[in-house]
């Protein structure tokens, strides 16, 4: 199994990465939150690695800090959550602020999340209470990229808006609507999902 990638940025989008690693290009899925702490193409970068091996597939999801995998990999135990749920519940809501959520029993926050109903938000609750307390405490304060030129930020995240499940048109939309468009990437897509779900 592979737990940890040493290798050059070749290719990133908010969707996936191409890490090459010794000739060997190999392709990662990652949250937005790491998405926003990567270097620029053909620098050096170290992920920490989940794998999930399928009858059809290989699959890598890569996360910036070991901490960050351990939330993922708390999610995924959660029956009904599977890796694209779990990445797309780290994309939208960052670790310690989801176990804020856990914590006050906030359902409606988490029904924001794409993909999460009212049962799934009754069930993270419930199961992940007692497993998320260490991150609210120990936890800094989640860490920004350099903001990326407007044009390619925005076109960024509504890659990323639409690889969460929302209607290109939707997802264009609430990024027209933002006040300040020339933030990072995250941020633009945090805005976007809050008013795409209120």
């Amino acid at each position: 199994m592979i737990g940890r990638l040493l290798g050059r940025l070749l290719e990133k989008n908010p969707t996936g990465l191409l890490v090459d690693v010794g000739g060997v290009g190999y392709e990662v899925e990652v949250p937005l939150s790491t998405f926003a702490e990567l270097p620029e193409t053909g620098e050096e970068l170290v992920l920490h690695i989940h794998m999930v091996v399928r009858e059809d597939a290989q699959l890598l999801y890569g996360f910036e800090s070991k901490r960050e995998r351990d939330v993922f990999r708390t999610l995924i135990r959660v029956n009904g959550v599977g890796p694209r749920l779990g990445l797309a519940i780290l994309s939208t809501i960052a670790g310690p602020d989801l176990a804020r959520l856990v914590r006050d029993d906030d359902v409606k926050a988490l029904t924001s999340v794409p993909g999460i109903g009212k049962k799934t938000a009754e069930r993270l609750i419930v199961e992940l209470r007692d497993r998320l307390s260490e991150w609210v405490e120990e936890a800094g304060p989640a860490g920004s990229a350099a903001a990326a030129p407007a044009s390619h930020a925005m076109r960024d995240a509504e890659t990323a808006l639409i690889s969460l499940g929302y209607k290109p048109q939707d997802a264009a939309r609430a990024l027209a609507q933002l006040e300040e468009q020339d933030s990072d990437v995250e941020v633009l897509i945090r805005q976007a999902l809050k008013a795409l779900s209120g």
